[in-house]
């Protein structure tokens, strides 16, 4: 049990690097939460000030999931993609909740995409790559992030059965492809509403960085 109580400390703790906010707050002198549609995330950022400064922001966040599940790796000997892949999403998952709810920001933080590719990333670097792939062709073929979000989480369940992880891995994986479905609600009534920022236009503008 303490083994993983520090599993989901260490990643909720390093989901909480939230670099969308510390970025706005040091280059920008903003609270990128009180811009935009207001979370603390890329594509939030990408929106208010440019694709550049998005872009590094969801790189940052993929990083810290990457590097809090080789912290487990290390710490517990995980050499092998069959091998105790429970830890692994446990603590993934902690980056997450990390990431969308930060204790020293009133819980208020982002939508955990780019975490939840960086955490894919932890796993096998193949899956990740499958992953990052789905997320871009769905992007660019919706013209909406939100929609190539669902198709990420909808591939991480699919992989999950598929590689054979187990149940616990499974369910691990649903919550959090409900847990994306449910930060992204905003986005969903937007895009009914025809409200919603597309990629393509987001793309057009010139970076404010």
């Amino acid at each position: 049990m303490s083994k993983l109580l520090l599993v989901i400390i260490i990643g909720y703790f390093m989901g909480c690097l939230q670099w969308s906010y510390f970025l706005s707050k040091g280059i920008k002198k903003m609270d990128i939460r009180a811009v935009g549609f207001g979370n603390a995330g890329a594509s939030n950022t990408v929106s208010v000030f440019g694709w550049k400064m998005g872009v590094a922001v969801a790189l940052l966040d993929i990083l810290k999931a990457v590097a809090s599940l080789l912290i487990i790796r290390y710490l517990f000997k995980i050499s092998f993609i069959e091998n105790n892949m429970f830890s692994l999403y446990l603590n993934g998952t902690g980056v997450i909740l990390g990431h969308n709810y930060p204790f020293f920001m009133q819980f208020k933080g982002g939508k955990g995409t780019a975490s939840t590719l960086g955490m894919l990333f932890g796993i096998d670097y193949r899956i990740g790559i499958i992953g990052f792939l789905i997320i871009l062709i769905f992007t660019f073929a919706t013209d909406y992030i939100a929609l190539g979000t669902m198709a990420l989480v909808s591939f991480f369940i699919l992989a999950t059965i598929y590689l054979d992880f187990g149940t616990a891995c499974i369910l691990i994986a649903v919550f959090i492809a409900l847990q994306s479905m449910y930060k992204h609600l905003p986005n969903f009534k937007r895009i009914k509403t025809k409200e919603e920022s597309r990629l393509r236009d987001v793309l057009k503008r010139k970076s404010r960085a």
